[in-house]
């Protein structure tokens, strides 16, 4: 991410490796905006033809410190300004809520922050701790999009599993206005209580499936198949991903006491999809693996569903 990230602080060492400004303790909102250099504001502006003929229906989205065009987006877009955003979490959250990280991606595109939660959940032995991460686009790209995210805490994997019983994500489009729409967002963030129970009989159920040591590896070839039809190169590469992958379930300290079982694999995947370096590492990887910190990650999801349907 770190070739998209214009500005970032985190506290300490985040779950998404430490990228940007450390300091040692989580700010409130206001400190926040300045340790992540969002203090700018985003104007809109009429556009003009060659002609000089303003361009009815669109807008164009500019940062008013060094006048960069962020996007060009319709007449009907509402900016939500960073500082605004700040704000709705705050409210959204209640007094003395603090920020772990916060920052901006391409050129201001894209902004992000993250607060720890206050709960702290037990779940098959390991402390999980949610946390709220907030992003919104200044580009016409996305919504506003809230979601909590569960991270177990000795490993810093985000155990974002697809629950079909529970919600944990709230949207809203930049046609509407946000900022009135808090009890909304509260509402659907106390629903997170719920995926978190949801989650802890989702991951109870995994940890009484018992896998044995060829199940495991049939799970390891539907991710990373050995077929006729590769390439010397890509034979090499996958056989690599899957000593990778089998590493993390059979060697990972934090999991020896968990026994052999789908917690264990569905860790493993998690540990994997959230650490792993790829064999080709594209300039956006970083920043995509960041961004499902929200959206979730289908390899996580495809793991849990393999070891449910093994059951």
């Amino acid at each position: 991410m770190s070739a998209n990230v214009e500005t970032m602080f985190s506290v300490r060492e985040t779950p998404w490796h430490g990228l940007g400004r450390i300091v040692m303790d989580a700010p409130a909102s206001r400190e926040a905006l300045e340790l992540a250099d969002l203090g700018w504001q985003v104007e809109s502006r009429n556009i003009y033809s060659g002609t000089g003929a303003m361009i009815p229906g669109y807008r164009a989205n500019v940062r008013s410190t060094d006048e960069a065009v962020l996007g060009v987006v319709s007449d009907r877009y509402r900016i939500v300004q960073n500082e605004e955003a700040f704000q709705f979490t705050d409210d959204l959250l209640g007094e003395g809520v603090t920020y772990e990280t916060a920052g901006s991606l391409q050129g201001g595109k894209k902004v992000w922050m993250l607060a720890k939660l206050p709960e702290k959940y037990i779940i098959a032995g390991d402390e999980v701790t949610p946390y709220l991460v907030f992003f919104n686009s200044h580009d016409g790209s996305s919504g506003v999009k809230v979601a909590m995210t569960p991270v177990r805490v000795v490993c810093q994997n985000t155990m974002n599993l697809a629950l079909s019983t529970a919600k944990r994500i709230w949207t809203a489009r930049h046609t509407e206005n946000v900022l009135l729409r808090v009890q909304d967002a509260r509402e659907t963030l106390q629903l997170a209580n719920g995926y978190m129970a949801e989650l802890g009989k989702g991951i109870h159920e995994l940890t009484i499936i018992k896998l044995s040591d060829r199940k495991v590896q049939e799970f390891i070839n539907e991710f990373f198949p050995i077929t006729e039809d590769l390439t010397d190169g890509q034979r090499k590469n996958n056989l690599r991903l899957q000593e990778d992958l089998k590493a993390r379930y059979y060697n990972a300290p934090d999991l020896e006491w968990v026994g052999k079982n789908g917690w264990r694999f569905v860790n493993a995947v998690s540990d994997f999809a959230t650490h792993a370096d790829p064999i080709r590492k594209t300039r956006n990887y970083n920043e995509n693996l960041f961004l499902r910190t929200a959206e979730g990650n289908p390899m996580i999801d495809k793991a849990y569903k393999m070891v449910l349907a093994a059951a």
